[in-house]
């Protein structure tokens, strides 16, 4: 007969031992895509130790200065954001150039979300990202921390 050991398990962090920080990211000047990819890392909670797939380990986010967000290449006239209103013949469109004039906070959101998962959990994570047109936001009772994003 063979003894078994016991093999050591994945430590899953409980919700008590879940540290929730907030951070606040200046969009002025930043390119899109790479601002949005770096905003659903730490929404996710993927530059924390103890990451896990399934849980929300991440932390708040306040996107200010939504409208300054650049765009490369030809992508404010040629790229257009796409929905659908649920009737027939119901597909509408817009340029992101006249996106970010009628509403920036929408094109920086679904940036974000098109980088988180599309179930249960994405949703939840997603109410956690907070965008702002300008660099004024009502969160200071929160004491946000200032977070750094590089961007190549």
């Amino acid at each position: 007969m063979i003894k078994r050991t016991k093999l050591q398990g994945t430590p899953i962090p409980k919700a008590d031992e879940i540290n929730r920080q907030w951070y606040v990211v200046d969009a002025k000047g930043k390119i899109l895509g790479r601002l949005a990819s770096e905003i659903a890392k730490v929404l996710r909670g993927k530059n924390k130790p103890n990451f896990t797939p399934h849980l929300d380990v991440g932390d708040f986010v306040i996107v200010v200065n939504a409208k300054h967000v650049r765009l490369t290449g030809n992508k404010l006239d040629k790229k257009e954001h796409r929905w659908y209103t649920g009737y027939p013949g119901g597909l509408r469109k817009i340029t992101y150039r006249k996106l970010f004039e009628k509403n920036p906070i929408k094109a920086v959101e679904h940036a974000v979300w098109g980088m988180l998962p599309h179930n249960r959990l994405g949703r939840k994570l997603f109410r956690k990202l907070k965008v702002y047109p300008e660099s004024k936001h009502p969160h200071i009772a929160q004491k946000p921390e200032q977070l750094e994003i590089e961007i190549r």
